[in-house]
């Protein structure tokens, strides 16, 4: 018999399943860790025990004490049944764009939630994570648990999920897809898998709006904005993102995430939120790349029950436009365009680069590693800012001045996602997995309504 002294002890030691339905016949193996089977139905149960644990330790938090976290809803569920079994108060800041079903979870337990808007940057006094930092202040005998930059953060992945999936696969699989939030899971697990055997390929999720893929490829900040799917990305960097264990990361859009997860539950029977629609799209990706006799193995951070009344409910998809399928859509445009994108590669000359545009009459390019996968932009702009400053001559590489990717879409993407890129006044880079399709401009979609008219 077998009888756990709590349910803390409960923890960890999820399962993992091989998908079935949602892999075609020359796709490589998709084997999906089951993180919504912790207690608290996340994987963030096991960075919270631990945490909190190494504080108690450490004398930083103590009998009766107040644990203060900013969450976007999952880590404060495991912090929440910690406090339970131990004895501590509550207080959670959370973004307004989180599901009710998340704040109401933690209210059961008995947490304090405070609720901020989101659509303010990270450093405002009315962020979830000022105010977090706020409430630690002025809480006697608090303890500010700052998941997004504690170092235990990764320690927790690094002891515990890393060395649980070498153990369940015996290292036989070739590459890792996680999430990126607060960075703790790819950074902990992925550097424990890449110490066991370095031929495993780390690939990093992250949502468009998020900051990541941006940094991770040109090493500079793009601009955030917001986005609809919950726990994955961030509008800053985090100390608990060590970009040194990523081999790739891969970018995915609402809508992406939503259908993907809604896939997954519909053909596989895992009911997962859209934090693991995320991760399943671009392991899905990453398997019809791989192809046959390759493993690709994911983790999926959060269960559905949490998102029920938004992106499970068929009303909330069409109010949010994820299933108006018969309007127009990205491809309706590109339809005959597809293959005339002009590109830059990495390396390329800013002589090169700006006699391109000249003879086309472009202000920006994309541009692209040797094998065709865009990791960023070059605009007219910071090429003149750049030889005006006299930092940069006409015979060095453009590297240093490539900016981030915005405005991107896919093709399946409908007329309201370019009116969101346009009014963000950029060009809409049309996506296909890692390459760039088509450039659409404001004109272009002017002409193409015209010839419908």
């Amino acid at each position: 018999m077998t009888i756990h002294k709590d349910i803390l002890s409960a923890i960890g030691h999820t399962p993992l399943v091989k998908l079935n339905k949602l892999v075609g016949p020359n796709d490589a193996t998709v084997l999906v860790k089951c993180e919504f089977m912790n207690p608290g139905a996340s994987i963030k149960d096991r960075m919270a025990l631990h945490i909190i644990e190494k504080a108690e330790k450490a004398g930083l938090l103590k009998p009766g004490g107040t644990i203060v976290e900013n969450t976007s809803g999952n880590t404060g569920m495991g912090v929440a049944l910690c406090a339970a079994v131990k004895g501590y108060r509550c207080i959670f800041t959370m973004p307004d764009k989180m599901s009710l079903e998340k704040i109401n979870r933690l209210k059961a337990f008995g947490a304090q939630v405070v609720v901020t808007p989101t659509n303010v940057p990270a450093e405002d006094p009315r962020s979830y994570y000022e105010t977090a930092k706020r409430i630690a202040r002025e809480t006697p005998n608090s303890f500010y648990l700052n998941q997004y930059h504690n170092p235990d953060n990764i320690e927790a992945h690094y002891l515990s999920t890393g060395p649980e999936i070498w153990e369940q696969t015996g290292g036989d699989f070739d590459y890792f897809v996680a999430g990126l939030g607060t960075g703790g899971t790819m950074s902990g697990a992925g550097k424990f898998l890449k110490e066991k055997k370095p031929a495993i390929k780390n690939v990093g999720v992250d949502p468009e709006g998020s900051v990541y893929l941006g940094y991770f490829k040109t090493g500079k900040l793009g601009q955030p904005h917001v986005y609809k799917v919950e726990g994955i990305g961030e509008d800053m960097l985090c100390k608990a993102m060590d970009f040194s264990v990523l081999d790739d990361v891969r970018q995915v859009n609402d809508k992406q995430s939503f259908v993907a997860a809604r896939r997954l539950a519909r053909e596989e029977g895992i009911f997962g939120g859209g934090s693991s629609g995320a991760a399943l799209h671009v392991a899905l990706e990453v398997a019809k790349e791989a192809g046959r006799g390759k493993t690709v193995l994911t983790v999926l951070p959060d269960a559905g029950s949490s998102y029920v009344t938004k992106f499970y409910s068929d009303e909330w998809m069409r109010d949010n436009g994820f299933l108006d399928e018969k309007g127009v859509t990205v491809a309706d445009i590109i339809r005959n365009r597809r293959g005339e994108v002009l590109s830059a590669r990495r390396g390329d000359r800013i002589d090169k680069v700006v006699e391109v545009m000249r003879k086309h009459g472009i202000s920006q390019m994309p541009v692209t590693e040797a094998d065709g996968a865009a990791y960023g932009m070059i605009h007219e702009y910071d090429l003149l800012n750049a030889l005006i400053a006299g930092s940069h001559k006409l015979g060095d590489a453009i590297d240093a001045i490539v900016s981030p990717l915005q405005g991107v879409v896919t093709p399946e993407d409908s007329l309201q996602k370019l009116r969101e890129v346009f009014a963000q006044d950029h060009v809409a880079v049309v996506r296909e997995g890692t390459k760039v399709v088509a450039i659409v401009t404001k004109i272009d979609l002017i002409e193409h309504l015209a010839a419908r008219v």
